[in-house]
Protein backbone atom coordinates (compact mmCIF):
# COMPACT_ATOMS: atom_id res chain seq x y z
CA UNK A 1 0.00 0.00 0.00
CA UNK A 2 1.39 3.39 -0.97
CA UNK A 3 1.40 5.97 1.77
CA UNK A 4 -0.20 9.34 1.22
CA UNK A 5 1.93 11.79 3.21
CA UNK A 6 1.95 15.57 3.20
CA UNK A 7 4.13 17.73 5.43
CA UNK A 8 3.53 21.42 6.01
CA UNK A 9 6.08 23.48 7.94
CA UNK A 10 5.63 27.15 8.74
CA UNK A 11 8.73 28.81 10.15
CA UNK A 12 8.61 32.25 11.76
CA UNK A 13 10.79 34.36 14.00
CA UNK A 14 14.55 34.46 13.83
CA UNK A 15 16.76 37.51 13.60
CA UNK A 16 15.31 38.85 10.35
CA UNK A 17 11.79 37.56 10.93
CA UNK A 18 11.06 36.46 7.34
CA UNK A 19 8.48 33.67 7.47
CA UNK A 20 8.88 30.57 5.30
CA UNK A 21 6.35 27.88 4.47
CA UNK A 22 7.20 24.56 2.87
CA UNK A 23 4.75 21.87 1.79
CA UNK A 24 6.14 18.48 0.80
CA UNK A 25 4.04 15.75 -0.79
CA UNK A 26 5.55 12.28 -0.59
CA UNK A 27 4.38 11.30 -4.09
CA UNK A 28 6.35 14.15 -5.67
CA UNK A 29 9.68 12.90 -4.30
CA UNK A 30 12.15 10.38 -5.67
CA UNK A 31 11.97 6.93 -4.10
CA UNK A 32 15.19 7.62 -2.15
CA UNK A 33 13.79 10.88 -0.78
CA UNK A 34 10.50 9.14 0.04
CA UNK A 35 12.41 6.54 2.07
CA UNK A 36 14.42 9.25 3.85
CA UNK A 37 11.28 11.23 4.67
CA UNK A 38 9.33 8.24 5.98
CA UNK A 39 12.32 7.15 8.03
CA UNK A 40 12.67 10.65 9.51
CA UNK A 41 8.96 10.71 10.43
CA UNK A 42 9.23 7.31 12.11
CA UNK A 43 12.43 8.13 14.02
CA UNK A 44 10.99 11.44 15.24
CA UNK A 45 7.91 9.66 16.62
CA UNK A 46 6.06 12.68 15.29
CA UNK A 47 2.55 11.40 15.98
CA UNK A 48 3.50 10.90 19.66
CA UNK A 49 4.81 14.45 20.15
CA UNK A 50 2.73 16.91 22.20
CA UNK A 51 1.01 19.89 20.58
CA UNK A 52 3.56 22.31 22.09
CA UNK A 53 7.17 21.91 23.17
CA UNK A 54 8.49 24.09 25.99
CA UNK A 55 9.40 27.66 25.15
CA UNK A 56 13.04 28.64 25.63
CA UNK A 57 13.81 30.36 28.90
CA UNK A 58 16.43 32.57 27.20
CA UNK A 59 16.90 33.99 23.75
CA UNK A 60 14.77 36.11 21.49
CA UNK A 61 15.83 35.38 17.93
CA UNK A 62 14.94 31.70 17.69
CA UNK A 63 12.82 30.14 14.95
CA UNK A 64 9.34 28.86 15.74
CA UNK A 65 7.84 26.02 13.73
CA UNK A 66 4.28 24.90 13.16
CA UNK A 67 4.51 21.40 11.69
CA UNK A 68 1.59 19.40 10.35
CA UNK A 69 1.85 15.90 8.94
CA UNK A 70 -1.07 14.23 7.21
CA UNK A 71 -0.57 10.51 6.69
CA UNK A 72 -3.27 8.28 5.22
CA UNK A 73 -6.12 10.36 6.65
CA UNK A 74 -4.45 10.90 10.04
CA UNK A 75 -3.26 14.43 10.89
CA UNK A 76 -1.12 15.81 13.70
CA UNK A 77 0.16 19.35 14.31
CA UNK A 78 2.86 20.49 16.71
CA UNK A 79 4.40 23.84 17.62
CA UNK A 80 8.09 23.84 18.45
CA UNK A 81 11.20 25.98 18.15
CA UNK A 82 14.82 25.50 17.21
CA UNK A 83 16.04 25.64 20.82
CA UNK A 84 13.80 23.10 22.57
CA UNK A 85 12.99 20.92 19.52
CA UNK A 86 13.74 17.24 20.17
CA UNK A 87 16.92 15.85 18.63
CA UNK A 88 14.87 13.18 16.87
CA UNK A 89 12.70 15.81 15.16
CA UNK A 90 15.59 17.91 13.78
CA UNK A 91 16.45 15.66 10.80
CA UNK A 92 12.81 15.68 9.68
CA UNK A 93 12.58 19.49 9.89
CA UNK A 94 15.94 19.99 8.18
CA UNK A 95 15.06 17.59 5.37
CA UNK A 96 11.62 19.07 4.74
CA UNK A 97 12.90 22.68 4.94
CA UNK A 98 15.53 21.86 2.31
CA UNK A 99 12.82 20.85 -0.19
CA UNK A 100 11.22 23.22 -2.64
CA UNK A 101 7.61 24.24 -2.27
CA UNK A 102 5.47 21.56 -3.85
Amino acid sequence: MQKNVKISIERSGGFIGVPKKVIVNLQSLSSDDQDMLLNAIEKSRFFDLPLNTPLPTKGADYFKYKITIEENGKSHTINTNDITMTLELRPLVNFAMSMKKI
